[in-house]
């Protein structure tokens, strides 16, 4: 009797050689003997703990429990201890405090980066609770009060999971999501404690992350008599969150958990503030402002996310072609679908390298090392590589499923969630269209696209190992294309800006990403192969050379 033998537990890092390219590329090699280890360390993991706190995690989602037997309002957030295993992963293996290591000078994101990459897609998605924390960083570092900041940053970034802290975010109200300026939240003062100015928080938050962290940063409208409408009436908060076991949340009530498409094992909550207390960030009036490094930050790691779960899902196909056969061979010999799996391979190591670049920028950035070209370019390349790389996200785990024939389709597999939770991956942080804008206001203020396209134009007239001819001309001619038509819509106006925003910003993270994949091929000349596969399904028509 037949029984189809499942695919195995790729690890995910042995097996990923444009990592280990792009990883001799990137980081000095002192720097990346030291940290080989770690990397080596979480790939095993995949295979192992990491996968099946994952399987346990998702079978146990939250629970959310607002009452106790007697009545009393306690709104308990049960989530499975495999939640709890993974946090404590994350604190020991650093993913928040490589991102903050001096010692790493300008390459502390791209370090941080690759840690990240081989984790997210084997965490049940507590990548979201991470890239929160690592924004809150980010935040109260450049913003705090010092006492707050003090008391918070060594929780944020500890790598002992006694001591380790993560933050939420609560951004979103029932008025609307990206569009924060409808927010309806009042402040009002509270106390000065020290350098921190208190206030007391009212109002609901419609879809809160990371709900069960000590922490979160949210808006508010200060009460002062008049507040501002629109979003420059909005102000910058933390919210230091206590719970009384038994008692429920200090000022809080969750009004229930999100059901949502995927990401089932993420805590996220409508909330009730009802007079909780929290610390102004930064000036009154700024929020929105203030914010501006912490998009950066999350948008990153959203990148990152599109790249692990496309890597997972690629390792996964591949493995399961050598394990299924069909028409008299194994699938991985039927030349077709080796064709698919290659162009699947290529795609992920194009968003790698994407992701790799902005990491690579906000790190030199942070690190204060970056020219006012790279930090105007960094502005831009963050929106663009989060939007692109989450719209391949989703088209990798389709093309996922799809090489697991019926099987894919089938829930107790594992393979349908690979779909549900990259369809997050091009709402979080920023849908495409409003990224796309966000683009457009980055040129209007700094010239951040120009500088941009700048930078493609001049990879794009250099010469490349391993590279032919003719992709090397379908990359110039794609860069004049892109020019061209950017002018056309200027030339017609805000409104043509507009339209054709989004149209625009995919085809530069694409063009971006081919031409890292060029660059790469100087060192690897089966770089070369994958930018022609690349290529040649982004970048031309489906018949073209």
């Amino acid at each position: 009797m037949f029984f189809q033998e499942p695919p195995g537990r790729p690890d995910l890092y042995a097996s990923d050689e444009p990592l280990h390219a792009l990883l001799r590329q990137r980081l000095p090699p002192e720097l990346l003997q030291e940290i080989r280890p770690q990397y080596e360390a979480i790939g095993r993991a995949t295979t192992g703990e990491l996968w099946d706190w994952m399987i346990r995690a998702e079978a146990e989602p939250p629970v959310h429990v607002p009452y106790d037997p007697w009545g009393r309002r306690v709104d308990e957030i049960r989530t499975s201890p495999a939640w709890e295993e993974l946090r404590k992963f994350s604190a020991r293996h650093g993913l928040i405090a490589t991102g903050y290591d001096e010692r790493l000078g300008e390459h502390r994101r791209v370090a941080q980066a690759v840690l990240l990459y081989l984790f997210s897609g084997t965490s049940a998605t507590y990548s979201c609770p991470l890239a929160m924390t690592d924004a809150a960083t980010r935040v109260l570092l450049d913003l705090a009060p010092g006492d707050l900041r003090d008391r918070l940053v060594a929780g944020l970034t500890a790598r002992d999971p006694d001591k380790f802290i993560t933050s939420g975010q609560w951004m979103t109200e029932r008025t609307g999501g990206s569009d924060v300026g409808n927010s309806e939240t009042i402040a009002r003062p509270s106390r000065v404690v020290g350098d921190e100015r208190r206030y007391t928080l009212h109002g609901v938050k419609w879809f809160t992350s990371a709900t069960t962290s000590e922490m979160a940063l949210t808006l508010a409208r200060i009460d002062d008599g008049g507040t501002t409408p629109g979003s420059r009436g909005l102000s910058l908060f933390c919210v230091e969150i206590a719970r009384e076991p038994g008692r429920g949340w200090n000022g809080i009530q969750v009004n229930r958990l999100k059901d949502k498409l995927g990401t089932k094992a993420v805590p996220t909550a409508e909330l009730t503030l009802d007079g909780v207390e929290a610390t102004l960030i930064g000036e009154p009036g700024r929020g929105v402002a203030n914010i501006s490094g912490m998009l950066n930050v999350t948008r990153l790691h959203n990148a990152i996310a599109s790249a692990s779960g496309i890597r997972r899902a690629c390792a996964l196909a591949r493995d399961y072609a050598t394990r299924r056969s069909a028409f008299g061979a194994r699938l991985i010999d039927l030349p077709l679908h080796q064709t698919t799996l290659d162009d699947m391979d290529a795609e992920a190591a194009a968003v790698l390298a994407l992701v790799l670049e902005a990491a690579a920028l906000l790190g030199r950035s942070e690190a204060g090392t970056a020219t006012e070209a790279e930090r105007r370019r960094l502005r831009a390349l963050i929106p663009i590589a989060k939007l692109t790389t989450a719209k391949q996200a989703v088209a990798i785990a389709s093309e996922a499923l799809e090489c697991f024939g019926g099987a894919g389709y089938v829930e107790d597999t594992g393979m349908p969630r690979l779909l549900r939770d990259a369809q997050v991956l091009p709402i979080w942080e920023g849908t495409t269209n409003v990224l796309s804008l966000d683009v457009l206001r980055a040129e209007a203020r700094e010239g951040a696209f120009t500088a941009l396209v700048q930078d493609l134009a001049a990879r794009a007239e250099r010469s490349y190992a391993n590279v032919s001819a003719g992709d090397l001309a379908t990359l110039r001619a794609g860069v004049r294309s892109l020019i061209g038509q950017v002018k056309a819509n200027m030339a017609r106006g805000e409104a043509a800006m507009q339209a054709g925003a989004r149209k625009i910003a995919l085809a530069t993270g694409y063009l971006t990403e081919a031409l890292l994949l060029a660059e790469a091929a100087d060192a690897e000349p089966v770089a070369g192969e994958r930018l022609a596969r690349f290529v040649a399904h982004r970048l031309r028509g489906p018949f073209e050379g």
